[in-house]
């Protein structure tokens, strides 16, 4: 173990008084634990660069003073039982340059109250106390959003597959990645993945591999928005998006969303964009829309797509659960459709893996796929790389696919469970939405409570659930819930929906 330990080589102080002061102090002030084993003299003299005479005289003095004690064969240790006159002794002795530092110190102390740390503008924009994601009380039956079967994971070939990493005398593996782009064979796998899957037009070189879609989203935001640039979002939205964009200092224009998707029309009516001064932005989740579950229809694709060519607006596209779609094929993505480069594209693997492995993927127009990754570098230099092999390995060997079919079965049967359930238990007091895609789905219930009331019933009832209230920006409704069903059993779906019948009558 290494201390922290600060010589001042102007001082007249010799070095051992100024260690025993400094170990001293770290005692008193519980830095160094009773108990704690502290380095041996010879340890210590090497980490500090002095000679072990002067270690020892420290040591000397604090085993006298009874600061340290020694254990024959074991070390020597933080005293357990300090006397209670050395926790009531004055200051510890400190260096010339330091005693002037604390005399000022003190000084500004005595003038007023503690002075303030100022923060950025970005530090100030998230310090308030709104949440980044509506709180999910820990109930029996919780209807969380974006929640994976978890327990469907098949962790026997994804622990052989980090095992054989591990197992490799390959030390380089440890090192450094070479870039910050990610890992060649894993964006050659998501890069062939997005083609035939999503029918994205991309190459291995356009992907760059981030933690998560959230670290996309902060990446977009550093790189494309400067303080007051105007940004359209879906109104009902994703928090995340909507916080990243404004710590970044966006201004934000809700764009209402109906059973069609974003409302392209009033996108680009010339009435919205002059009353807001321009676009830089539009953010859209086309796929699954979050949190209502609609679909954008083809016609408002094409017309989306043809207004940003026309106008120059980026769109950005969020595809974060669009391989879960039951009844029909999933819709292909819009950055396909796109013919120049006015669509960013990205997703994650948090929906169809797991939360916790932290890895998504960006893909960038050709020209800003270079500095996404100089950004990317900036931000924290690489993605873990031994869980980007591990993931190319899962991919490659079919693992990812054959896990994608089943799930996609077996959240369609809880899905089905979850709608005919409400239609048994509620009959017309619920309408369903987007019903037909995803891991959630969002419902309004008629009747005589509002929101708080619901999910406080429900907490008692030890149901789970979410008001899509915040998700609002203009006109936010107090009868809307989402439900997430992913990782809830058919069982426990329908004890739930029976529950909350039960206390809504």
């Amino acid at each position: 173990m290494d201390l922290a330990i600060t010589f001042d080589q102007r001082s007249s102080t010799p070095l051992h008084k100024q260690l025993y002061n400094e170990l001293r102090s770290a005692i008193l002030t519980g830095r160094l634990k009773p108990g704690e084993r502290v380095p041996s003299t010879r340890t210590l003299s090497q980490s500090l660069g002095v000679s072990r005479t002067t270690v020892t005289q420290s040591y000397e003095q604090l085993l006298s003073e009874g600061y340290l004690r020694a254990a024959t064969g074991s070390g020597t240790f933080v005293g357990c039982e300090l006397p209670d006159e050395l926790l009531k002794s004055g200051p510890v002795e400190t260096s010339q340059s330091a005693q002037s530092a604390q005399s000022a110190q003190s000084a500004k102390m005595r003038q007023g109250d503690r002075r303030r740390i100022e923060l950025s503008s970005y530090g100030d924009s998230i310090a308030d106390s709104l949440p980044f994601e509506p709180p999910e009380p820990e109930t029996p039956i919780n209807f969380k959003c974006g929640r994976p079967a978890l327990e469907e994971f098949p962790l026997q070939q994804w622990r052989r597959l980090i095992l054989k990493h591990y197992r490799s005398n390959d030390h380089s593996r440890l090192d450094y990645a070479d870039g910050s782009q990610g890992y060649q064979p894993l964006r050659e796998a998501i890069a062939g993945y997005l083609r035939h899957a999503r029918a994205v037009t991309c190459d291995a070189d356009q992907v760059v591999v981030v933690n998560g879609a959230q670290q996309a989203l902060d990446l977009i935001a550093k790189l494309m928005i400067d303080r007051g640039d105007p940004v359209a979002i879906e109104d009902p939205g994703y928090l995340g998006a909507r916080r990243a964009f404004l710590a970044h200092g966006a201004e934000l224009l809700p764009t209402p969303v109906d059973e069609s998707g974003i409302s392209v029309d009033e996108l680009t009516s010339k009435t919205f964009l002059m009353s807001k001064g321009g676009l830089k932005l539009v953010y859209v989740t086309p796929s699954h829309q979050f949190p209502t579950g609609a679909t954008l229809t083809l016609s408002r694709r094409l017309d989306l797509l043809a207004w940003a060519e026309k106008t120059g607006v980026v769109i950005i596209e969020d595809d974060y659960d669009s391989e879960f779609r039951y009844g029909s094929r999933p819709i292909p993505a819009l950055q396909g459709l796109a013919n120049g480069d006015s669509v960013i594209y990205f997703g994650t693997f948090s929906k169809v893996l797991f939360p916790a492995l932290r890895v998504g993927y960006l893909v960038a127009p050709p020209q800003m796929a270079r500095v996404f990754a100089r950004a990317k570098w900036l931000a924290d230099r690489q993605t873990p790389m031994i869980e980007q092999r591990v993931l190319a390995d899962f991919i490659n060997e079919g693992h990812f696919e054959r896990h994608l079919r089943r799930m996609r079965t077996l959240y369609d049967r809880r899905r089905q469970a979850l709608v005919r359930a409400f239609e048994t238990h509620f009959g017309d007091r619920v309408t369903i939405l987007g019903e037909n895609a995803g891991m959630s789905l969002m419902i309004r219930l008629r009747g005589k409570f509002d929101d708080d009331e619901v999910m406080r019933r429900a907490r008692l009832a030890g149901v789970g659930l979410v008001s899509a209230r915040l998700y609002y920006l203009v006109k936010s409704r107090r009868d809307e819930f989402l439900l997430g069903y992913a990782s809830l059993s058919e069982r426990r779906i329908q004890e739930g929906v029976r529950r909350l019948a039960k206390i809504l009558k």
